[in-house]
């Protein structure tokens, strides 16, 4: 019996329930799933207030505790989304409004700019267009979420 995608996004939301005071992070959600072929399962959380080491040891505990190693081995990692990762639910946007994120559409088009707002079905962006390092001030873009391919964080330093 292999572990599936639902049952422990199923499993992740019961103990955020139950569990909640043990958390550092305010509100914690689930980004992403994933079960390898040989089980291992990787959780990966997010937060407005960002991930801790200790809410990522508490809920890897805490899933664990209702897995059963003796039905099935497995392999457990909870981690941070990390900024390299491209957003995969609603909430990432919201937390990212007002930073700069780069945009890939399922056409192929490549958008760059500041996130202004986010809509239940679309995403508002401010371009960023650099010529000679002037910056040129262009209409805002509205994307629809059915036509992004990828959205990321830029990374600035």
């Amino acid at each position: 019996m292999k572990y599936s995608k639902e049952n422990i996004i199923k499993l992740f939301e019961d103990i955020l329930k139950d569990e909640s005071e043990g958390l550092t992070g305010k509100e914690i959600f689930l980004t992403d799933v994933k079960i390898s072929g040989d089980n291992r399962i990787t959780v990966l959380i997010d937060s407005f207030e960002g991930i801790k080491i200790k809410d990522c040891a508490f809920l890897s505990k805490k899933i664990e505790q209702h897995l059963d190693r003796e039905k099935e081995d497995f392999e457990l990692v909870v981690s941070s989304a990390g900024l390299d990762n491209p957003f995969t639910v609603y909430k990432q946007y919201e937390k990212n409004i007002g930073k700069l994120i780069k945009i890939l559409t399922s056409d192929g088009k490549k958008i760059k700019g500041r996130l202004i707002s986010i809509f239940e079905d679309k995403i508002e962006i401010e371009p960023e267009i650099k010529k000679k390092n002037i910056k040129i001030e262009k209409e805002n873009i509205t994307v629809a979420f059915n036509l992004i391919k990828e959205a990321k964080v830029v990374i600035t330093f």
